[in-house]
């Protein structure tokens, strides 16, 4: 691969300054347009919540909320979402406290291993904002893009009940 002066990066290589406010703060980085939002939150943000899990938006694993939707990060290209507002799990939790929803999920031992929550709680979180759910059937059917190989789905589900039936869905 050759480069010159007038093109410092082989071809292909060149990278875009991109700002996204994450959990309330200013983030800047060089990203290459191929980047997804998952990889630029982990490997060049540290925000290692967030979790790869299949890489092809098949288990929910890596949901963040974005512009106050659940998006899958690992199909989002990073250069796409410039200038985007995006919660993970990290910014869940307030100064205060947990969230309710991560209290609840403690409640109902809505865990077992671990590795899906940080997606189960940003998909439930922004489940509980969209306002769509109102009964168990459709909080169900709206979970389930986020799998939980552990079993820990009826507690996940009791989890997110309990938030939604006592209006603590901040």
């Amino acid at each position: 691969m050759e480069t010159d002066l007038q093109h410092p990066h082989p071809q292909g290589m060149e990278t875009h300054l991109i700002t996204l406010k994450i959990n309330g703060k200013q983030h800047s980085t060089n990203i290459r347009p191929w980047v997804s939002l998952l990889d630029c939150l982990r490997d060049h943000l540290d925000l290692t919540g967030t979790k790869k899990g299949c890489d092809h938006g098949q288990c929910g694993a890596c949901t963040v909320i974005c512009d106050g939707k659940r998006i899958l990060s690992c199909l989002s290209l990073a250069v796409m979402k410039d200038g985007a507002e995006i919660t993970t799990v990290e910014g869940i939790a307030t100064e205060n406290g947990l969230h309710p929803l991560q209290q609840a999920f403690i409640d109902h031992d809505a865990f077992q291993c671990g590795y899906c929550t940080p997606g189960q709680l940003c998909s439930a979180l922004g489940l509980l904002s969209e306002g769509r759910a109102s009964s168990r059937e459709e909080v169900k059917e709206l979970m389930s893009g986020n799998l939980c190989r552990c079993g820990a789905n009826v507690g996940i589900i009791d989890a997110i009940m309990q938030v939604k039936d006592g209006g603590s869905d901040e």
